[in-house]
Formats: C-alpha cells, structure tokens, sequence
C-alpha cells in the first residue's frame, strides 16, 4: 500500500471512530441548552437604563390627562434593589423614577414576592427611596398570585397604577396596572 493510502485509511479508521462520539457530544449540547453567564453590572445598568426610558414620559402622559390618584408599582428584588449585583444598594435608574415619580404627586408602591413588609420597607427607606406603601405575599401563594393581589388591593384603595415595572413574569400576572415596564431577568437568572 502506499504512503498516500495508508493515511486516507488511517484518517478513515480515526474519521469513524471519532466522528460518531463527536455526534453523541453534539447531541448531549443540543439537548442541553447552554447557559449564558449574567452579564457585567455595567451591562446589566444600561440595559436598566433602556427599560425604564420611557417610564416617566408614560407618567408625563398620564399625568397630563388628569389620572386621579397615579401611582407607580417597583418590584424589589433586582428591580428597585441591585440584589444580584450589591445587595442593599438602590438600582439608580429605577430610583431616579422614584424620585420623579414623588416630586410630581405620583405614589411610589412596592409590591414584592418577599413576606415581611417591614425589613423590605426600612431596606428601600435605607437604600434612598420614597415609599408610600408595600405589599408583601402572604405564606402559601405563589409569587404570580400574591403580586396579582396586592395590586388589587392597591387599587381597592384608590389608587390607579400607572406604571409597573418589575423584571419577572410574575411582576406583571394578574393586571390591576395600566402599563408594564419589564426590566431584564436574562432568562430567569436575577430573580
């Protein structure tokens, strides 16, 4: 045999041989869908930054309208907090909506999947913001549900929730708001 054709046939035999387990490994990574990592703080912030950009020009909108008793409805956790990034610290753009949202007469609300109002309400209070109510699950109810009940509660009394901004599905299941501002989760990873 010659030189040339023993090295079609030794890469044939090395072909076989590794072909199939590198199809088996595309196989496992195809059924396994891959996980891309959270991205930097810095990149989490500008992508904050472009969700709640049009939140206050909503409110403008609202508020010229005559809405009687508007409010604002923050989820917590890696909403109105940087949870994932620095626990305790406010999310600067979520706070600056905050603050505009009080200095124009419009409520400032947290609404939270957490149980305890009053470690949640001194956290936010610490952390620089306005808070005018919070409402917590209560024990027992998913996260979807206690959410969806609060703002009915909220609404029960009197107030009309403008704006909702949270960065999970559940922060906005159930409505009693008139319009949604979802922050980004990157596929569940910030709960």
């Amino acid at each position: 045999m010659s030189v040339a054709k023993s090295r079609i046939a030794a890469l044939a035999a090395l072909a076989a041989v590794t072909l199939p387990a590198a199809s088996l490994a595309g196989a496992t990574a195809a059924q396994a869908a891959p996980v891309r990592a959270v991205p930097g703080y810095q990149t989490w912030q500008a992508d904050v930054e472009q969700a709640v950009a049009p939140v206050i020009p909503w409110l403008q909108n609202r508020l010229g309208e005559g809405v009687e008793k508007p409010a604002i409805v923050l989820d917590i956790d890696n909403t109105a907090l940087e949870t994932y990034y620095h626990a305790s610290r406010a999310n600067g753009p979520v706070l600056n909506v905050a603050r505009w949202a009080e200095e124009h007469g419009v409520a400032v609300l947290f609404v939270t999947a957490r149980t305890s109002s009053a470690s949640a309400r001194q956290q936010l209070e610490d952390a620089g913001y306005p808070v005018d109510a919070v409402c917590t699950r209560d024990h027992g109810e998913s996260k979807g549900e206690g959410k969806a009940r609060c703002r009915e509660e909220l609404t029960g009394d009197g107030y009309t929730i403008t704006a909702n901004i949270g960065n999970r599905s559940t922060d906005f299941e159930g409505g009693y708001f008139e319009k949604g501002f979802k922050l980004p989760d990157y596929n569940g990873q910030l709960s």
